[in-house]
């Protein structure tokens, strides 16, 4: 039967979080989905592991390359048969009313492309670093679009003809394939997100190789776009504002100065999200233990 949504779940190398993962979209309160494990080419139990979940809402789809994140995803979009695709990461949580609530959204917002949910951003030892940007509306979110899109992938839930229309970029955007998506599209979509917090973002320490291949990618991508938009100030901005960013990241690297790339993440959270987010944690890690 066809499900109502399909959840694109990209994975390499992610046998220590997958379970948890899984299990938190299992667990959801709607359960009209099917789920598209899409291996890229793992070289450790992560097939297995998902393998193991008997569920037949779970398709584990492999063909043993490693393709990247942008061709995996579009791979699943191609296969996806619900209505809806819901995109998470094999490291996050999702709450259990998240499909219910995004869901219910979507079907009484039809003008909307596109919606995500706040989300909260933890360390695999459980310890709560805060909020994930946040601005609810369309318009709130594009005003700067120079400064990049505060709606974090792993928490986006839209209609199955954005994503087939709009597609993830290739070449692959390193790191950054959700907001060069997110740039290129957002003039012709609507974009909402929840002012309710429904995921739990799993933030890895900081890596300074990492983040500045992050940074790069993205102001390459966001320069080409707004050149060709003849926005010529935008673009100034981009440059500008990544500057800032990479002096601040080169800061963070010294000794015990990592907090400094955390400061976008410094308001607090909820007490009933940390609370919900930790119980997750427990009951998927002893379900899956």
């Amino acid at each position: 039967m066809t499900p109502t949504i399909s959840v694109l779940l990209p994975a390499w190398n992610a046998e220590q979080t997958l379970g948890v993962a899984l299990c938190s979209l299992l667990s959801q309160t709607y359960a009209d989905f099917e789920v598209l494990l899409l291996d890229d080419g793992s070289t450790d139990r992560t097939v297995d592991i998902a393998q193991q979940f008997a569920d037949p809402r779970v398709r584990v789809i492999r063909d043993g390359s490693r393709l990247g994140l942008a061709r995996r995803l579009n791979m699943g979009i191609d296969q996806a048969r619900g209505r809806y695709i819901a995109r998470m990461d094999a490291d996050d949580v999702s709450f259990p009313e998240r499909f219910a609530r995004q869901l219910a959204y979507l079907e009484a917002n039809p003008q909307v492309d596109l919606v995500g949910c706040r989300a909260v951003a933890f360390r695999s030892d459980g310890e709560i670093l805060g909020m994930l940007p946040f601005a609810g509306t369309h318009e709130a979110m594009c005003a700067r679009p120079w400064r990049g899109i505060p709606l974090p992938h792993p928490g986006w839930m839209g209609r199955r003809e954005w994503f087939v229309r709009h597609r993830y970029g290739l070449p692959e955007v390193m790191r950054a394939e959700d907001q060069e998506l997110l740039l290129r599209s957002h003039k012709q979509s609507c974009f909402a997100c929840l002012d309710e917090v429904l995921l739990g973002y799993r933030q890895g320490y900081f890596n300074l190789h990492k983040t500045l291949l992050a940074r790069r990618s993205l102001v390459a991508a966001q320069v080409k776009y707004f050149l060709r938009q003849g926005e010529l100030a935008y673009a100034f901005g981009a440059l500008a504002l990544t500057s800032a960013r990479v002096a601040v990241d080169l800061l963070a690297a010294l000794p015990r100065a990592d907090r400094l790339y955390f400061v976008r993440m410094s308001e607090c959270a909820p007490s009933e999200a940390v609370r919900t987010l930790h119980h997750s944690l427990e009951a998927c890690t002893t379900a899956t233990s």
